[in-house]
């Protein structure tokens, strides 16, 4: 049975999107579950693009010690001496470039004609090839391209050192039939094929983008490039949890699977969908709320009887966890720790005391703890930033008559206390307008989000903002019984990744 590379690139084409920012420490804790999904790939950033990437990358390749650590590069010097300089502390780096092939990307983008865009292309895997023995070179537009023009770039990139050549569908134009023949054109037609694995990126803008992938595995396919939810650039990527249990259920027809560990892929979902904020469609497959809920007394039936009657997959295969304990106030370690794993999270022993903490003290505000405040209260301890502001206490005063006023006081991280006061339109402007009077900034808020984590009057509040400031924006939410201040947590979270980057980047 052939093994497929997945290749995760979630920390780079999926955060690049609109709405799916994350900070550093949130991309480490994305990339330190990607590597115990078993990733085989993860392209942890554009080097080039900006500091924030540089450093992004940098990071994850200091973090991650099992997958291979991937990052992009135009076909350029200055982009591949980033892309190289970056990856330093990976323990298996890979250098990815990508030049477009498609006659309207050479002639209306690049202004280059073919002879030169295969000239730059070879050059610039063997400049690669020079720091990275892992080099993958990526025909952008592939799909638009002749296909004969694509077929001699590889083999002429093949020959000047990568291992891998990527195929993709940049603007999901493709047709799955179509594609997979196109994929087996390229492997019967590319001279040295054979001693390089032959990739796929699929886009999902006519939502084929996985259905693409697959077709392309059945037409000899050796990796399949792809994010956690599918997020991405316009309509997204391919989704990884798709193709990934595609190539599980059905192994029969693909004599095909990957490396991954399914039931890690439930965790990994719910992590990128918190912290960029991007919340599932219920029926998503795979790990929509909805994927294994019947509510049709026919179905109800059927799954009573015999699960198989309506589910292909089950929700242990995925990670979805099954478990009789009930946690209260009365709960303890053990069985929290037993919890966290069935959960699949994993804590250091000072993380634990925190959170463990923290469940105890929500416990006392809550009758049961559900599996997101869990969730929760996990990421709030494992993805922070350097705290510059503390919360230390709010009040508001509101009414439909009198307007809002907003009392805070927060702490800096020197230990000096600071109070400010403020008139606004409602009550968490004011708070907002007190927070920029001490910090000193009025960043614009982009967004702000409000939602329950599960049901019920005693729920926490989850809140999400986005902020932007010069141009760079930061995410932060935030979790409380109360809901302003979840929203006060949430303003604060974003003010402090902005501070910390602003603070290392100047």
């Amino acid at each position: 049975m052939r093994v497929i590379k997945i290749f995760d690139t979630t920390l780079r084409d999926g955060e690049q999107a609109p709405g799916c920012s994350m900070n550093l420490s949130e991309k480490i804790e994305v990339a330190k579950r990607l590597e115990k999904l078993g990733v085989d790939i993860i392209e942890a950033g554009f080097p080039a693009s900006s500091s924030a990437d540089f450093d992004s990358v940098k990071a994850v390749s200091a973090a991650v010690k099992d997958s291979v650590t991937a990052c992009l590069c135009r076909c350029i010097e200055k982009d591949i001496d980033a892309g190289r300089e970056a990856l330093a502390a990976a323990v298996r780096p890979r250098i990815h470039i990508f030049l477009a092939a498609s006659p309207v990307h050479m002639e209306y983008k690049l202004k280059m004609t073919k002879e030169q865009v295969l000239n730059q292309a070879v050059e610039s895997v063997k400049y690669a090839k020079k720091f990275c023995g892992d080099i993958e070179f990526s025909a952008e537009d592939a799909f638009r391209s002749d296909p004969d023009f694509i077929c001699k770039i590889f083999a002429e990139v093949i020959n000047a050192g990568a291992l891998t050549v990527n195929f993709p569908d940049t603007v999901g134009y493709a047709m799955p039939e179509e594609f997979g023949r196109r994929i087996r054109y390229v492997k019967e037609h590319t001279s040295g094929i054979e001693k390089a694995c032959l990739s796929v990126h699929c886009h999902n803008d006519l939502g084929l983008a996985a259905a693409n992938s697959l077709a392309a595995v059945l037409n000899g396919a050796d990796q399949v490039e792809c994010t956690v939810n599918g997020i991405g650039e316009r309509a997204g990527n391919a989704s990884l949890e798709e193709i990934v249990m595609s190539l599980k259920t059905r192994r029969d027809y693909f004599d095909a699977d990957t490396k991954i560990d399914t039931t890690q892929i439930y965790s990994a979902s719910r992590i990128v969908s918190q912290v960029t904020g991007v919340k599932l469609h219920p029926n998503k497959a795979v790990v929509g709320d909805n994927a294994f809920a019947h509510e049709a007394g026919i179905h109800q039936h059927g799954v009573m009887v015999n699960r198989e009657t309506y589910e292909i997959m089950t929700p242990q295969s995925i990670g979805i966890p099954q478990s009789s304990i009930v946690l209260g106030r009365h709960s303890g370690r053990h069985a929290f720790e037993k919890r966290l794993n069935e959960l699949h999270i994993t804590l250091d022993d000072e993380t634990f005391e925190k959170v463990f903490t923290q469940f105890k003290d929500l416990a006392d505000k809550k009758k049961t703890i559900s599996d997101r405040d869990i969730e929760a209260l996990v990421l709030d301890n494992t993805v922070s930033v350097p705290e510059t502001w503390k919360l230390d206490h709010w009040a508001v005063n509101t009414g439909s008559a009198l307007g809002a006023s907003g009392v805070i006081r927060l702490q800096h991280k020197d230990g000096k206390h600071e109070k400010f006061v403020s008139m606004g339109d409602g009550p968490l402007d004011s708070i907002f307008k007190a927070i920029n009077k001490i910090i000193g900034r009025e960043p614009e808020l982009e967004l702000y989000e409000l939602g329950a984590i599960t049901g019920g009057s005693s729920s926490q509040g989850e809140s999400f903002v986005k902020i932007a400031f010069n141009g760079r924006r930061w995410n932060g939410r935030g979790v409380s019984t109360d809901v302003i201040e979840s929203s006060i947590k949430a303003y604060l979270s974003a003010v402090n990744a902005m501070e910390y980057e602003l603070g290392i980047r100047g």
